[in-house]
């Protein structure tokens, strides 16, 4: 017997619209104040169990809009609804959770944020994490982040998810 799967549906919290941000084409806006530590969407997620989609995704228009995933960061994921579409900041204002095992990906908010404030992550995973990343158009961090910061908000996120 088939289990049925329920249909993801907008969280109503938040719009696509042209990105603030210089260089980046469109942005996830809040429509509504967003609380600290609010969910703001929950994604489905389709993976890509092919060690070589990783590759191929590269050669495509896709290759700055999939997420590493898997335990071992080893597969490519698509994610859906808006989730593959907030923009990169060192300084976000939201952070997402990986849920693997269930194909999925939950957006949140890291500060109270403002309606019509867009919503950024970083997308190194961590918030606090300054490591160059791949895509050039988007300039190096000004400062490292301590490791000790890094391990409070993963603790802080722990806290969140066993609500």
């Amino acid at each position: 017997m088939n289990e049925a799967i329920p249909e993801p549906a907008p969280s109503g919290k938040i719009e696509l619209r042209a990105s603030t941000l210089d260089g980046a084409g469109r942005g996830v806006f809040a429509t509504v104040p967003l609380a600290d530590g609010e969910l703001v969407e929950s994604c489905p997620v389709i993976a890509l169990p092919d060690k070589r989609d990783r590759a191929r995704l590269r050669k495509t228009g896709l290759v700055n809009y999939y997420f590493l995933w898997g335990k071992e960061r080893k597969h490519a994921a698509i994610c859906l609804g808006f989730g593959s579409l907030y923009n990169h900041s060192y300084e976000p204002n939201c952070f997402y959770v990986k849920r693997i095992e269930e194909a999925q990906m939950d957006f949140y908010a890291l500060r109270d944020i403002q309606a019509g404030e867009e919503l950024t992550v970083n997308y190194n995973g961590v918030p606090t994490d300054t490591r160059t990343l791949w895509i050039r158009s988007i300039p190096p961090a000004n400062a490292v982040a301590s490791e000790r910061s890094s391990r409070s908000f993963i603790e802080r996120v722990r806290r969140l998810l066993e609500r």
